[in-house]
């Protein structure tokens, strides 16, 4: 059997360069080798969108588009949504009995999250969304998650609870890697987090006038005043879009910076040009699936099909492991003390 791997998103709006370096592009490599499966975390969407649930099923078709259109493919992997596969509830149910409270207090990513969010109280979904996460993980038993760096101490939490489980009840899990994109975490356009909502992300499905307008007021090296003044370019957020999207001209460029032979606005240029090369045939293809709405339904109602099934395989093996699936009591024969 092939290895197999698991990792998606939160639909929470469109995906964007930092979603492509820090994951995407590397799905698109193990769909080739591994046996894949992307969920689309929609319970997860409700920590922190609870109040925008209306938008719910537009934002899933759009994560769907932006899978499709950079190249993930329904007949190499599996697409699924997580809110119609029942049995990851049951896990979460079983998981949140194996961690601590004051263990999910410590998940800097929790925290993280939170201060991000502008809500004043944490509830009780959002404390526990590392053990939701682990469900969503461990329900198809995978080898490998793929993930941006900032979701590793997720991984590490999934991992703990494999341990515990199996420590506690058999070998059900395996314990999953960690595997990490080309580049660990792409910086917004004006060097905080990219993110959806802060307006400092170029996203897929942009177009060249809009990732043109966007780099134009991105965050450069705040010291150069003048285009011959010798620029810093490890803390130039533009010189970070060229390594990851320019990388033939990438030490070029940083020559030219550190000696004041290239002004941030040809540097902007630049890498305008590239990135909205690169952009192109993902905007094509997402024209091509737009068209064809059937193509969607069919990778997620099939996907969908498959999760169950893996999900129902998983779930078995977790009662049984567990003395819950209560079978002298179904077939009616004397049950021990």
């Amino acid at each position: 059997m092939k290895n197999r791997v698991l990792t998606g998103d939160r639909p929470t709006g469109p995906m964007h360069l930092g979603h492509y370096v820090g994951s995407l592009e590397n799905r698109v490599k193990l769909q080739r080798e591994y046996d894949c499966f992307f969920i689309i975390a929609d319970y997860q969407f409700l920590t922190d969108h609870l109040k925008e649930t209306e938008r719910t099923e537009y934002y899933i078709n759009q994560v769907l588009l932006d899978w499709l259109s950079v190249g993930l493919s329904p007949e190499k992997s599996t697409f699924f949504i997580q809110s119609m596969i029942p049995e990851i509830a049951e896990l979460t149910m079983y998981f949140s009995m194996l961690v601590t409270v004051a263990r999910l207090q410590r998940n800097p990513t929790v925290k993280e999250e939170f201060k991000s969010t502008g809500l004043r109280a944490m509830s009780y979904g959002f404390l526990g969304y590392p053990v939701s996460q682990a469900a969503d993980i461990l329900i198809v038993r995978p080898n490998m998650v793929p993930v941006g760096d900032d979701n590793l101490p997720h991984v590490e939490q999934t991992r703990e609870i494999a341990r515990a489980f199996n420590g506690t009840f058999g070998e059900v899990f395996p314990v999953p890697e960690a595997i990490i994109g080309r580049v660990a975490r792409l910086p917004g356009l004006d060097g905080r987090k990219m993110g959806t909502s802060t307006g400092n992300a170029i996203f897929l499905n942009d177009a060249p006038e809009e990732v043109k307008q966007k780099v134009n007021m991105a965050v450069t090296d705040p010291g150069r005043i003048r285009n011959t003044d010798k620029g810093h370019p490890d803390i130039c957020n533009v010189y970070k879009y060229h390594l990851a999207f320019n990388k033939a001209e990438a030490s070029n460029i940083e020559r030219s910076c550190r000696h004041g032979r290239i002004g941030c606005v040809a540097c902007k240029e630049k890498i305008t040009q590239r990135v909205n090369a690169f952009l192109e045939p993902i905007r094509e293809k997402r024209a091509f699936f737009e068209a064809r709405p059937s193509i969607i339904r069919e990778a997620i109602k099939e996907g969908n099909v498959r999760a169950r099934k893996e999900s129902r395989e998983t779930i078995n093996l977790v009662r049984k492991a567990m003395n819950f699936d209560y079978e002298n009591l179904l077939k009616g024969e004397k049950i021990a003390a």
